[in-house]
């Protein structure tokens, strides 16, 4: 297609959506779906109207695919509820740590033993497939600033964190299949200090961020201040240094974006009782706040890219992604590995069991996985591989949007009757 027609067809689609939002939210299943259907229609499988090849493409899809979890993981973050608590962390820092390594542990093994991968490929599949998506998983994650349900905090959080907490083990298994491994040095340097850099650049600069908004606004209250760029300025700093000092940039931002809210909580007079801000642009001062004003942009942005990029999703579907190899690791890893992985990593947490079985099937994989298949791709995978990577990573994808897409709404109403 021409770029014409491409302003043409997403100009449209958003303003679809737009004009019939509140009747696609009634509908059984999310926009996701609807935009990975249109995609399949256009592309090669049915109309050939266009087609995109992810492999010849892979640096553009790995920018874009960074950029949208990037915007995504920010607003995570700052909708995250406050105080912190750890105790209300704990059920996320399992799901985002404990059981996303034992999916990528079974991912790799089921790989290798049913596929006939070699250790690197396999540890680096299930490392792409293990992170739940903080893009398409919007439907069962905090809904606003204010929102205190446990079981939507658990898994937004998890999303938050997961797409840095699987990085090092996307980095091992390009070092097992490209160099050869030095396990000390990864365990010490890729898994260990990168992850606590990069939580530890995101708190440093969101803090840093709200403290200036905080005194700009307090004593110099007609100096006006753009909360949308400064949110996005924030993203690019935080990700910026966490990767010029060997951290993991997915994890500053994320944590960025907490630290932000946190900071400006008990900046303008957190009150007593714990709640926190509620829905609306201020605190209990009357203070206007970068979180809040940046928010509703970030969602628009999130938006866009879940548009764009699930249609290219639906061009990039061919003959070869009916590969019975492919479909056998997106069935083990959605009804398999992630339920295993999640019930195992909550036990003895205290957790209830309607709020396990949900949090186990709703493990969303979406736009993060492609990021970590393009990455992996760039990054020197032999193109034989690269190509099978492809089709799992796309069919695994294309079965979370249609079954968690058709269950999500069900499911939730039923969990909060």
């Amino acid at each position: 297609m021409e770029i014409a027609h491409w302003f043409v067809l997403v100009g449209s689609l958003m303003l679809a959506r737009g004009l019939w939002g509140s009747t696609i939210a009634r509908l059984p299943f999310t926009s996701a779906s609807i935009y990975l259907l249109i995609g399949i229609v256009l592309g090669p499988a049915v109309l050939g109207v266009f087609s995109f090849d992810p492999v010849r493409e892979a640096p553009l899809l790995e920018t874009l695919t960074e950029v949208a979890i990037l915007v995504s993981l920010f607003s995570a973050g700052v909708k995250l509820p406050v105080p912190f608590n750890l105790r209300r962390w704990a059920v996320s820092l399992r799901l985002a740590v404990v059981a996303m390594s034992l999916s990528v542990a079974l991912c790799a093994v089921f790989a290798a033993a049913v596929l006939g991968l070699p250790a690197g490929a396999a540890i680096l599949l299930g490392a792409m497939l293990a992170p739940t998506d903080p893009v398409l998983a919007t439907d069962v994650q905090l809904r606003h600033a204010g929102d205190k349900d446990s079981l939507r905090f658990a898994l937004t959080c998890e999303a938050g964190m997961n797409d840095g907490t699987a990085f090092p083990f996307v980095v091992l298994g390009l070092l097992l299949g490209l160099e050869g491994p030095d396990l000390a040095h990864w365990f010490w340097e890729d898994a260990l200090l990168a992850t606590l850099v990069g939580v530890g650049t995101g708190l440093v600069c969101g803090a840093a961020m709200a403290g200036c908004s905080y005194v700009i606004r307090r004593h110099h209250p007609g100096h006006q201040l753009l909360d949308d760029l400064l949110g996005l300025g924030l993203i690019a700093l935080a990700y910026g240094i966490a990767l010029l000092l060997g951290g993991w940039g997915f994890l500053a931002v994320f944590f960025a974006g907490v630290a932000l809210r946190q900071t400006e909580w008990r900046l303008t007079e957190a009150p007593p009782d714990g709640h926190g801000l509620v829905h609306g642009d201020a605190g209990a001062s009357g203070q206007a706040t970068v979180s809040h004003g940046s928010l509703v942009f970030k969602e628009h942005l999130e938006r866009l890219s879940e548009l764009g990029l699930v249609l290219l999703l639906g061009g990039a579907m061919t003959a070869d992604l009916f590969s019975p190899r492919a479909w056998l690791v997106a069935v083990f890893l959605i009804f398999v590995a992630r339920p295993l992985s999640v019930v195992l990593s909550l036990a003895g947490s205290g957790t209830g069991t309607r709020e396990t079985a949900i949090a186990a099937w709703f493990g969303v994989r979406g736009i993060g996985s492609i990021y970590y298949l393009m990455y992996a791709i760039n990054h020197g995978v032999p193109a034989a591989l690269a190509r099978e990577l492809v089709t799992i990573t796309l069919a695994t994808i294309i079965l979370s949007i249609v079954v968690h897409g058709a269950s999500v709404k069900a499911l939730l109403d039923r969990y909060w009757d």
